[in-house]
């Protein structure tokens, strides 16, 4: 095997195709040594001259492969740095290759795949080639498909591969000037491209050809001139001649989609409007009126599925685009045989799909509720007023003689009415549900949740929403009838009353108030009686989560009736001794739900009770919680906790802290005492649990209540405190016994959940202690730190907790300078100690690895002086630690790496000039250094914004003079005279040479003098090092992290544009997410 790796010798063909045998096929010892011989003859620096003989001679198509793979990194990575001659040879022998394979129909079918693979390295020689190098290529092409069928069709599909690269994945591959340059050529060489389309589907009558050739047609539709689609007879023959077979119409619908879509402003609408109706007609003779699509679409076949997943698709472009120009210029009956279309395959029972046209019914009922917004939706409109109000005429296609609001709402009365019922026959079950049926038909306690149900949920309650505005008397009607259906049986289906009740539940805040509690009314007695009336632990199950979830979403209805509100209550109550465990689940987060909405009403008096139905609720906790599990139980006490927060009169909040924590107090006291007594009673591990449950419900509750919880807190503290170092010195003596071995046993584990949940008191209470942060610093913070930090450094490092780092985290942000003078300790203890534990590799402790830098981070910002003073060695290690930071992969710890560098840099750069200097002169080359080799190197793409926002700011820094200090050693003889800039740019320089020997040298200069240009505009600046990253070929792939931060931030502009109009809009933001009114 190993003779195939002597490069001065001719390689040995037949030889090549047994080592690639017996990769494939071999087994053992033999296959590893294949592997590995074909490894190393890949990464050969001239294994790509014997790709030729391999294409050539070898008779194994694996063989074949590896040297087109070795072929398409040559050309991906060191094309520039050949010789023209061996570019040329390569080309040309590329395309002999490809002649030579699809020369015939017979070898064109049995090639197909390897012709696929030569058709894309040809592609990619095209993108470096063509057109400066290569400028006949496109005469070329259309020459050579006049002489053959199968040579024909082959071009075809280059030229669909050309068309993709270049328009639609060029931005992550291809710098923006290529890019630019590559499209303008192909647009300016179309005409014969088109020629060559347009008489092959006039002439051709060989199927494979026909359907090749609309399959490049329709990548050509997004960016041909507009005059070639719609001056032409193109959408005339795609509706009459190729929309009716069935072998061309799943492509065909897929371009007439493609031509809906193209923004061509307020030109081509006759044609436009005739596409449509054209293609509407087709589709009736094709697709008849799909009354039985539900039931008949398990018969279909893949194609016949397709086809109605492409009208779909159609359909809802087209439409969402130009409805308003075919409202007026269509007839009627064309404009309302498409939305009926679309409400039979909306009743599919296919997800995708129904997402598509979901998507489409959110568009309409959004337009049919802006539109009568702006025209005063609810006033009387005359039948004939055709004047539209105010916003006739700005429609999407510019149309100035549109329908009237009114008439609109009209026109579409029975479509929206059939698209209530498709929306509540295929609701999406919401997140706060956690009853789920299982594949066994079996009701269960949901653990995960699935964010695609979450969001199809969320996209049909916006439109339940617009529907329910639209016409909320017939929603109304529609619900209490389907729920009359549940009640006399007709219907009676787990599925169908969860969708019902799930669609009830998302139209909160829809209906008028009047309105919305004469329903309710109806439809809670309805779910009460339904559940007295059910038996069976799961039928009750489900009936109970429903009437859970419905009074969740209403506390308008509740708030505004309080015997209801306290009957909802005690159902609650009842619920919660449910033998399900998802229903006891439920109610509780149901509870904390209403508690937080409603918190005022249960803390204060009501007329005809003689105490606060909060104190009543405390005074028979016991009962309440007696079948709930500790997890149920501090649920519980964290709704309490928000009854209590509302109380303002201290005294009066403490009592009832008093009361609510009562329970665990007294198992508390009990505990610590018997501990006091016989420290081995901690080896106990029920009661290491007990203790661990009693933290959690001091978390919760502490969480909930906020800062008036400090009297819970005082009570336990010191106590909470001896018992973290007595079950340190366990769990020490236990590991030095054991060995690490000892942290994964049962009752060692247990032990380390008291410390981390007691931690969790402190940090939680923390967080909400406003305005006792002296208090805090005084009286909480020293005997903290004595207990935790030592314990921490002296662990072994699988038994240091990363909830330590957190807390302490916690307290540095919110004493701020306050715990300047703590810094030195918390370095000593905490930092070298964790960073030992993450300095060996990327991914070891990773809750370790983010925490520290966090807390590293937060230090920087808090307490900058403290770091100032730490001794020269452990500064360096905390320089160098940052470093370490964002070298790592995962993108949360390299992106805090370079915030903290960032702002390190800042805050020296503000210090004394002195301080700074020294900074700068022993650590700013350095840092630069390593944010270029992060920046070149392909596993850091995910930060790259950061990497060039803290370039952008150390260049900055050095072309405005901010760093008066020399960066280079000014005393060699050859810096004599030397500057700042003039050093940092050939620094740059070289450091880009040796990474980059694929580069020329005036490469690297553009791109140097670029940064130095570009660092005051961050959007140039990133531009021009993403063009650069894509020049150098080692980002050749996937790039699309190098565009993370558009992406990121177009989305988080479209969640702030959403959430701006859902505030308009009653009912639009669900309960839970609305300010609170109380």
């Amino acid at each position: 095997m190993d003779s195939i790796l002597d490069f001065n010798q001719e390689l040995d063909v037949a030889l090549f195709d047994r080592v690639v045998d017996a990769l494939y096929a071999g087994k053992g010892a033999e296959q590893k040594m294949a592997e590995q011989v074909l490894t190393e003859f890949k990464d050969h620096e001239l294994s790509w001259t014997r790709a030729d003989g391999i294409l050539t001679n070898a008779s194994s198509l694996y063989s074949k492969f590896i040297a087109l793979q070795i072929l398409e990194k040559l050309i991906q990575t060191k094309w520039k740095i050949l010789p023209i001659e061996q570019r040329t040879g390569i080309k040309n022998f590329i395309v002999e290759v490809i002649l030579h394979t699809a020369s015939t129909e017979e070898s064109l079918r049995q090639n197909k795949v390897y012709l696929n693979k030569l058709n894309l390295i040809l592609v990619q020689v095209l993108k470096q080639e063509w057109p400066q190098n290569w400028p006949t290529f496109i005469p070329e092409i259309v020459q050579t498909s006049r002489t053959n069928l199968s040579l024909c069709e082959n071009n075809m599909a280059i030229l669909k591969l050309l068309s993709e690269e270049v328009f639609d994945f060029s931005a992550e591959q291809m710098t923006q000037a290529k890019t630019k340059n590559l499209k303008s050529q192909m647009c300016g060489e179309f005409s014969s491209i088109y020629s060559l389309c347009t008489e092959i589907l006039q002439k051709a009558v060989q199927p494979s050809l026909i359907l090749t050739t609309l399959e490049t047609l329709l990548r050509f539709l997004s960016w041909i001139p507009f005059g070639y689609v719609f001056e032409t007879d193109l959408i005339s023959n795609l509706c009459t001649r190729f929309l009716q077979p069935q072998v061309t119409r799943n492509v065909t619908i897929k371009c007439l989609t493609e031509i809906g879509g193209l923004d061509c402003g307020s030109d081509f609408k006759e044609q436009f409007v005739g596409m449509f109706t054209m293609a509407v007609a087709g589709l009736r003779e094709i697709l008849g009126d799909l009354s039985k699509i539900d039931e008949e679409w398990d018969d279909y076949d893949n194609e016949q599925q397709e086809f109605v997943q492409n009208v779909a698709m159609f359909l809802t472009s087209f439409l969402a685009s130009h409805l308003r120009l075919v409202e007026s210029s269509a007839t009627r009956e064309t404009v309302i045989q498409a939305h009926q279309y679309l409400l039979r395959i909306s009743q599919v029972d296919e997800r995708e799909m129904f997402k598509v046209c979901l998507e489409y019914w959110n568009v309409l009922v959004k337009g049919l509720y802006e539109d009568g917004r702006t025209t005063q939706f609810n006033a009387p409109v005359g039948l004939l007023n055709l004047g539209g109000g105010a916003n006739a005429g700005s429609n999407a296609s510019g149309n100035s003689s549109t329908m009237s609001a009114e008439l609109r709402r009209q026109m579409y009365a029975g479509v929206l009415t059939g698209v209530r019922y498709v929306m509540i026959s295929r609701m999406a079950r919401p997140e706060e549900v956690l009853i789920v049926e299982n594949d066994e038909g079996e009701i269960v306690r949901e653990f995960i949740k699935e964010t695609d149900t979450i969001t199809l949920y969320k996209t049909q309650r916006e439109c339940l929403i617009y529907l329910t505005h639209l016409d909320s008397k017939d929603m109304e009607n529609i619900m209490v009838e389907k729920l009359g259906r549940q009640m006399g049986g007709s219907e009676w289906s787990w599925a169908n009353l969860n969708k019902l009740c799930w669609a009830i539940g998302s139209i909160s805040g829809a209906m008028g108030e009047d309105q919305e509690r004469r329903v309710l009314v109806i439809i809670i007695k309805d779910l009460l009686s339904l559940c007295e009336l059910k038996r069976g632990k799961d039928n009750k199950a489900v009936v109970a989560s429903n009437i859970m979830y419905v009074v969740g979403q209403y506390p308008r209805f509740l708030k505004a009736h309080w015997k209801f509100l306290k009957t909802v209550a005690n159902k609650l109550f009842e619920f919660m001794h449910e033998l399900h465990e998802g229903v006891r689940d439920m109610a509780c987060d149901t509870f904390v739900t209403i508690a937080q909405k409603c918190r005022r009403h249960f803390i204060s008096p009501q007329p005809g009770e003689p105490t606060p139905f909060v104190e009543e609720i405390i005074s028979n906790a016991n009962a309440i919680t007696s079948d709930l599990e500790p997890h149920q139980v501090n649920r519980f006490c964290e709704a309490i906790g928000y009854l209590i927060s509302a109380q303002t009169d201290a005294a009066k909040q403490e009592q009832l802290i008093i009361g609510l924590m009562k329970p665990a107090n007294d198992m508390w006291d009990n505990l610590v005492q018997q501990a006091g007594e016989n420290i081995n009673v901690l080896e106990d591990l029920k009661v290491v649990k007990q203790l661990g449950n009693i933290l959690r419900n001091n978390v919760s509750s502490c969480s909930a209540v906020g800062k008036g919880f400090i009297s819970q807190i005082g009570r336990i503290y010191i106590d909470m405190l001896g018992l973290y170092k007595a079950v340190s010195e366990i769990i020490s003596g236990c590991v030095a016994r054991e060995g690490e071995i000892a942290t994964r046993y049962a009752n060692v584990r247990a032990m380390r959940t008291i410390k981390k949940e007691a931690l969790l008191v402190v940090d939680t209470y923390v967080k909400h202690c406003d305005g006792e942060v002296a208090a805090v610093n005084e009286n909480m913070v020293p005997p903290l730190l004595e207990a935790v930090l030592a314990d921490y450094a002296q662990n072994v490092p699988p038994a240091r907790d990363a909830e330590v780092l957190r807390t302490v985290n916690t307290i540095t942000a919110t004493l701020g300078g306050l715990m300047t003078d703590k810094i030195p300790i918390i370095f000593d203890s905490l930092f070298e100690s964790t960073m030992s534990m993450i300095n060996q590799d990327f991914t070891e402790y990773p809750e370790h690895r983010l925490a520290i830098y966090q807390l590293l981070r937060t230090i920087n910002k808090n307490c900058f002086s403290a770091m100032l003073n730490l001794p020269p060695q452990q500064f360096r290690f905390m320089v160098m630690s940052i470093m370490w930071g964002f070298k790592h992969t995962l993108r949360d710890v390299a992106d805090l790496g370079l915030t903290i560098a960032q702002e390190l840099i800042n805050n020296f750069n503000l210090c004394d000039r002195a301080i700074s200097d020294a900074f700068f002169q022993t650590y700013f080359v350095e840092l630069l250094n390593e944010i270029i080799v992060v920046l070149s190197d392909n596993d850091h793409k995910g930060s790259f914004r950061w990497q060039c926002v803290v370039l952008a700011r150390m260049i900055h820094l050095v072309e405005s003079n901010q760093i008066t200090a020399p960066l280079f050693d000014a005393s060699l003889p050859e810096n004599a005279g030397q500057n700042n800039n003039v050093y940092i740019r050939q620094s740059i320089g070289n450091l880009l040479a040796t990474a980059f020997a694929n580069l020329t040298q005036r490469q690297i200069e553009v791109f140097v003098e670029g940064l130095f240009n570009f660092y005051s505009d961050i959007e140039k600046f990133r531009n021009h090092v993403r063009d650069f990253l894509i020049q150098t070929k080692e980002f050749a792939g996937d790039n699309a992290d190098l565009f993370l931060d558009e992406t990121e931030r177009e989305i988080e502009q479209k969640k702030q544009h959403e959430k701006e109009r859902a505030l308009q809009i009653p009912g639009m933001l669900k309960p839970s997410e609305m300010e609170e009114d109380e």
